[in-house]
């Protein structure tokens, strides 16, 4: 049986995120805080390695189903452009993040990143474009500010 791309990227993933969980469990633990900080990174590469099977085994049966290919006369649409956009909008929020503070700039990189990606045409796409937004930035704030009490950079231009 051969794998497809999905296949092998799965694998790659998958023992990328292996090789590196040994590395969180590794991390010291600290005597004061309940959570250290080989907590976060543990999940998230457990996450990773879970996903990374479940594509290994996606592309597995759909080998064994005998999935159709891509249209022959039709290769795919390629989306450079997309991908450029994607990484100038990634860049300039890093650029933004301490001139505007986590709040702001969060708030206008889920917003320009989604209107880039699909772009909203009616005044109700609007408004979940908007409220996605405002919601990530709320939530990832509270989550890591006042619960976690990760310090997330205030802007120099907003202070806030």
């Amino acid at each position: 049986m051969r794998l497809g791309r999905d296949g092998i990227a799965g694998l790659i993933g998958l023992a990328v995120s292996l090789a590196l969980l040994p590395f969180a469990f590794g991390l010291p633990k600290l005597p004061i805080v309940p959570i250290g900080p080989g907590f976060y990174p543990a999940i998230v590469l457990v996450f990773m390695a879970v996903v990374c099977a479940l594509l290994v085994l996606q592309d597995v049966a759909a080998q064994r189903l005998g999935a159709p290919a891509a249209e022959a006369g039709e290769p795919p649409r390629r989306a450079y452009g997309l991908v450029l956009a994607a990484f100038l909008i990634v860049g300039a929020y890093i650029a933004l993040l301490p001139q505007l503070g986590f709040r702001i700039a969060t708030a206008l990189f889920v917003a320009v990143f989604q209107f880039v990606i699909e772009r909203p045409a009616t005044v109700r796409q609007w408004a979940i474009l908007m409220a996605i937004a405002v919601a990530t930035s709320a939530v990832t704030y509270f989550v890591f500010d006042q619960y976690l009490s990760v310090l997330l950079p205030r802007g120099r231009w907003t202070d806030w």
